[in-house]
């Protein structure tokens, strides 16, 4: 891959999610430093979300028009701008000020996809785009590790290390990146907005496809749910050397499942899925997920908690990728567009409602609601591919 452009970018995208984790651990934490409530916690994570979701497909537009390299360019400065109003609040209005920013400038990783497939051809496609799997397994595992232990001198130790990283991609866009020469046509680059979901209601009634939709949307809600009130959680309920879990310990946990999940996709997941399928996968992990966040609901000792992350992380460490798979399957040819712009969009629109519930319960004090909640999401997604399953067997005996 070096010489190619695929080389920079791909450091560029793992820069950028190094900067995005290493801010997660700690948001809500900073956030409770300056006031914040639990349900405002939520809000302040759906906020960035929202945001992201308005602004998505008019950077897209942007750079469909002017090119990858400027939009990507500003993206980058939006991001550095958000870090730097967050390392520099002392409000708690600037910190929604800078997720605001941050959500509305988010091209990053969604314009660095299009230059992929700008500079691919579509067989070598699938290949190129898993270095967003690399980058994002990398993130989590050294993100969260590196803000645990810098937030220990400070909570803005993080957030001004993950500005000089998103400084340092934006050099790495200007010095290094070409402008890529397009090779999909503009109609299969258009993102979800936040108003276009009437067109994709088709979708969803589409037999086909249908189950597997909503069980990516019963993923993407338990996700969400989680990774927006693991840390509030986790400092009302574990303990570590006599006082509450704080930044450095979410971090720690953070990077073991990000540790987990490069584990899962770095080879064990494509062993599972080649002998027994996307949708015996899909139900393992499944499975594994509704074990983890019911052991999650009751863990109250450290041995527990990381018992329940192992079940959790090989469940979302699974769906993502066989899901995708599946749906990509099960769609045309000639959909592949439309339905990695719907993923996408129901990412987004779980990454708004899913923190709200989040903060909602925990800040009534209901810790184990908070985890089942994960787990009728799990299993209302495990129903799904179960009934799929027996429908394909009864159809074989016919």
């Amino acid at each position: 891959m070096k010489g190619s452009p695929l080389f920079p970018i791909s450091l560029i995208v793992a820069v950028d999610v190094l900067g995005l984790t290493l801010v997660i651990p700690l948001l809500p934490f900073y956030a409770e430093h300056y006031g914040a409530s639990p349900s405002l916690v939520g809000l302040l994570v759906s906020a960035y979300a929202l945001s992201q979701l308005i602004s998505g497909p008019f950077l897209g537009q942007l750079s469909d028009r002017f090119g990858r390299r400027p939009v990507l360019i500003l993206s980058q400065i939006g991001t550095l701008i958000g870090f730097i109003i967050l390392a520099r609040a002392n409000a708690l209005w600037m910190i929604f000020l800078s997720r605001l920013i941050d959500g509305a400038t988010a091209g990053n990783l969604s314009v660095a996809q299009a230059y992929i497939a700008d500079v691919t051809k579509p067989e070598n496609r699938a290949k190129a785009f898993g270095i967003f799997g690399m980058a994002f397994g990398f993130g989590f595992l050294i993100g969260p590790a590196i803000s645990g232990f810098l937030s220990h001198y400070g909570l803005t130790y993080p957030i001004y290390a993950a500005a000089g990283l998103s400084f340092a991609s934006i050099l790495g866009t200007v010095f290094l990146l070409p402008e890529p020469k397009r090779h999909l046509p503009p109609s299969e680059e258009r993102k979800l907005g936040l108003f276009q979901f009437g067109s994709y209601q088709k979708d969803f009634k589409n037999p086909k496809i249908s189950s597997t939709l909503f069980q990516f949307s019963a993923f993407f809600m338990s996700f969400s749910i989680f990774i927006a009130g693991f840390a509030l959680f986790a400092e009302r309920r574990f303990q570590w050397d006599g006082r509450s879990f704080g930044p450095r310990e979410v971090g720690y946990i953070f990077a073991y499942t990000g540790l987990l999940g490069i584990f899962i996709q770095g080879g064990f997941l494509g062993k599972m899925v080649k002998r027994f399928g996307e949708e015996r996968v899909i139900a393992f992990a499944f499975s594994s997920s509704v074990i983890g966040y019911l052991i999650l609901s009751v863990a109250d000792t450290l041995p527990i908690l990381i018992l329940s992350a192992t079940f959790a992380s090989f469940g979302s460490g699974g769906l993502r990728p066989a899901l995708t798979a599946l749906v990509s399957r099960q769609a045309g040819p000639h959909e592949q567009g439309r339905m990695m712009g719907l993923i996408q969009g129901l990412n987004s629109m779980s990454s708004i409602v899913g923190p709200i519930l989040a903060g909602f319960v925990i800040d009534r004090g209901w810790l184990a609601v908070w985890a089942v909640l994960m787990a009728c999401f799990s299993v209302g997604g495990l129903t799904l591919i179960l009934r799929s399953l027996s429908q394909a067997s009864a159809a074989k005996l016919r």
